[in-house]
């Protein structure tokens, strides 16, 4: 009897240990299907930035004085990379808790062929600069990319990250993903700007030289915030002042130079601007922003913009956006 219950026992250990082998196994499995996921979506994120966006915005920018059609010719060309891209997409191996987040990264990617498609066949008219109309379609059309850019950030980033998390893995980022590169592309005054060098309606001609401006960086108090994907840790409450370092990069003294900070936190929205007056050429100014009401504790999005001066024709680097939690 002593030998059998000794047997039972040493069988019943060997079951439980081959039991959590078995479980440890499978959740190595898992693990691995979740992170190669998220390798695949990181690496697709980089192309459609990268192969796609900038190349389009570039030859956007330098559109003029270039033929209508070989700008047309460029953008359908880019069309088909980000079709490309939207077709890997679709054939990714998909664990089962990510099938919300592969829906909306497959949005977002037919999103983005979408309004490359529809700008293909305005941007012929839109050169000729006298088509206001095409301008204005094509400034409406630029909201499908902000689109893309919501639903990538809002949804798949977040979906992933939560499914990680709530399998053992953490500190494994998704790569962000920007297509739009500012919010002055859905402004038509200034696409029809970028696209065709023209200012629009009767306001007076713009001052010879360049015109431009540049945000350095953004601070709260003294700490400097690192660009994303680092997270700033923010103390002090959820009623920050924010300093917008910003530089008059032209060769004309600018007027009226309004500078926005938005934080998205809690699926809401915090927005506060300012006006500066005057700067001049070369000089940097620092702009004091205060944003109240921000929700403590949860992750959030610092963007701050340096909005385009009349006749600024390339507002790339006026644009920044950080990482932050916010506490007492």
């Amino acid at each position: 009897m002593v030998r059998r219950r000794v047997a039972a026992a040493v069988a019943l250990v060997l079951v439980i240990v081959i039991v959590l082998v078995i479980n440890g196994c499978l959740k190595g499995a898992k693990q691995d299907e979740l992170k190669e996921y998220n390798h695949q979506v990181s690496a697709l994120a980089g192309e459609s930035d990268t192969q796609v966006a900038q190349p389009l915005f570039s030859a956007l920018a330098g559109a003029p004085g270039k033929s209508a059609i070989d700008v047309e010719i460029q953008i359908n060309n880019l069309r088909e990379t980000a079709k490309g891209i939207a077709a890997k997409a679709a054939g990714l191996k998909v664990p089962g808790d990510l099938v919300a987040a592969q829906r909306a990264l497959l949005l977002a990617m037919d999103l983005r062929v979408e309004g490359l498609a529809k700008i293909a066949t305005l941007v012929p008219t839109a050169l000729g600069g006298q088509d206001k109309q095409a301008t204005t379609t094509i400034a409406g059309d630029m909201e499908i990319f902000l689109a893309s850019d919501v639903i990538y950030s809002q949804r798949v980033v977040p979906l992933i990250q939560q499914t990680l998390s709530a399998n053992g893995i953490h500190e494994l980022g998704t790569s962000p993903s920007r297509f739009l590169p500012n919010i002055g592309w859905l402004d038509p005054n200034t696409v029809l700007a970028r696209l065709t060098g023209q200012q629009a309606g009767s306001q007076n001609s713009v001052s010879s030289g360049t015109h431009g401006s540049a945000l350095l960086g953004v601070s709260v108090g003294s700490n400097a915030l690192a660009p994303e994907p680092t997270i700033n840790h923010i103390s002090g409450g959820g009623s920050p002042t924010f300093t917008v370092n910003a530089e008059n990069t032209g060769t004309n003294p600018e007027s009226n130079v309004k500078v926005d900070v938005t934080v998205s936190a809690g699926g809401k929205q915090f927005k506060a601007s300012h006006v500066v007056n005057s700067t001049q050429p070369g000089t940097k100014v620092n702009v004091e922003i205060p944003v109240a009401g921000i929700p403590l504790g949860v992750a959030a999005k610092v963007e701050a913009f340096v909005e385009p001066v009349t006749g600024e024709t390339n507002a790339e680097n006026n644009k920044a956006t950080f990482l932050a939690i916010f506490s007492q």
